[in-house]
């Protein structure tokens, strides 16, 4: 669907709120439909980086065309006078009805399987493309009631070729070249997403790399920290353990290849949990 002008429409609620961002949802008067519309304010000079931010996420966004990617579809700057300064940016983007990963508490393995499934296959895209996402995590993973998933935010993507000043990202996420080399690249979303597996299959975070002090932890002294997956959680099957120990492993070369290896395994780990109509992730049910 091809949307080039956001135009009048109508609030109908707040669904969130950002350090600097407010998303609405709004049915857009043009087509009628529902969209999720983010909201940046630019009140001075030194909010042009938040400008240059949503400018940013809309260029990575018209790279990518993927069922598990979430459309932004236009963007457009506010201006109080006809050529004077951006007040405000816009971002016109794909409306999920759904809730992100991290609030999700009692999926069965098979509904977290398929979902990692569609992230994997959603990174697959965006690295075909040139870009990674650089900040994967649970809430950053919308999984709607009829059970699309989609990855969200890219604000932090980076583009391949791209030169950036600084490395951002969720500390409990990052990969240690992220944190030590402002590295960014494909192994580093294999470590975000193994990250993501971690967590939403054991309940724990991975060490994060930088300690309170601020101090780098070595190999060996992550690895003491890191418990292992079975031993959180004995019911996840061996295979998915061990590909999430292999993303999560400190050296990049030590990752799987790239990220189609994970999903390989994947779609594999799923077919042998998927064993009734309620295992499909299109039969999930979830109260508010």
């Amino acid at each position: 669907m091809q949307v080039d002008k956001i135009g009048p429409f109508q609030v109908i609620r707040t669904l969130g709120k950002g350090a600097h961002s407010t998303i609405l949802l709004i049915r857009r008067s043009a087509d009628a439909r529902q969209y999720a519309l983010k909201i940046v304010p630019i009140n001075g000079p030194d909010d042009l980086k938040f400008l240059e931010q949503a400018e940013h996420e809309f260029a990575v966004a018209q790279l990518l065309d993927h069922p598990n990617l979430i459309k932004v579809h236009a963007l457009e700057k506010q201006r109080k006078w006809l050529i004077g300064p951006v007040h405000e940016v816009r971002l016109l983007i794909e409306y999920v009805n759904g809730k992100t990963l991290d609030t999700f508490q009692n999926l069965s393995l098979p509904h977290f399987v398929q979902i990692f499934h569609c992230v994997a296959e959603g990174l697959r895209h965006m690295h075909r493309r040139g870009v990674f996402h650089a900040d994967l995590k649970p809430n950053n993973i919308m999984v709607s009631r009829t059970g699309d998933v989609k990855i969200l935010d890219y604000g932090l993507a980076w583009m391949k070729g791209e030169n950036k000043n600084r490395v951002q990202g969720t500390p409990e996420y990052m990969a240690p070249e992220q944190v030590k080399r402002r590295i960014v690249n494909e192994k580093t979303d294999l470590f975000n997403l193994g990250a993501t597996m971690y967590r939403m299959i054991t309940w724990r975070n991975i060490p994060a790399i930088v300690t309170s002090g601020g101090v780098p932890l070595d190999q060996e002294n992550w690895k003491k920290l890191l418990k292992p997956v079975r031993e959180c959680n004995p019911k996840v099957p061996p295979d998915l353990a061990d590909l999430i120990h292999q993303c999560v492993a400190y050296h990049a070369s030590n990752r799987p290849e790239d990220v189609t290896t994970v999903c390989e395994v994947l779609a594999k780990l799923s077919k042998e949990l998927v064993k009734t109509p309620d295992d499909q992730l299109e039969a999930l049910e979830w109260q508010e």
